[in-house]
């Protein structure tokens, strides 16, 4: 981000804001979340995702969106992985017999077959967001933290008081100075 927040309201490169206190907050807010957007999510492999759902199949029966719904839960949002790289997952691994699907309401649940428990018994590594979690090394949290900062102050700025707006602007000036001294540490 190329502006900051400051006692007069946000006042990035494009002249945001209109000198009144939190007048900019969205448009802070969007540069922020374009930063974050910008840095891209966790791409994980195909041998990724057939390990991960293996290794939650071996829990319990899923459908196909409650295996993408608990790979995002278990990696702290940091690995997603869209429907087009899970449900061909789940085809491949039912056509090498590893899987079974039963069709209930529409939905088909998936549970692990005898060969499919002896391969994800045998596979005996480490959950594919684990290891996202642990090559993230926190980074994963970040985005969301600011991005959920940004939404107090956008919050502050619409319904806030003047003063109220103030304390706001405060407390994130802090923010990005406690920030910056986290990097200066050794």
């Amino acid at each position: 981000m190329h502006g900051s927040f400051a006692g007069g309201g946000y006042a990035g490169p494009r002249g945001f804001g209109d000198g009144r206190p939190g007048a900019g907050v969205w448009e802070a807010m969007e540069q922020l979340r374009t930063a974050f957007e910008r840095r891209g999510g966790t791409r994980m492999g195909r041998g990724d995702v057939r390990a991960a759902v293996l290794a939650l199949l071996a829990e319990r029966p899923m459908h196909g969106y409650q295996i993408i719904q608990e790979i995002e839960e278990r990696s702290g949002g940091a690995w997603k992985p869209s429907p087009g790289s899970v449900y061909p997952t789940l085809q491949l691994l039912a056509d090498e017999g590893l899987i079974s699907a039963e069709e209930a309401n529409g939905r088909k649940t998936y549970a692990l077959t005898e060969g499919g428990r002896a391969e994800a018994d045998a596979a005996d590594r480490q959950a594919p967001w684990l290891a996202t979690s642990e090559r993230e090394s926190g980074f994963s949290a970040l985005p969301k933290a600011g991005m959920e900062l940004a939404q107090a102050a956008a919050q502050v700025g619409r319904t806030g008081s003047p003063e109220q707006v103030h304390q706001a602007v405060a407390a994130l000036d802090e923010a990005r100075r406690r920030l910056y001294s986290i990097l200066a540490q050794d």
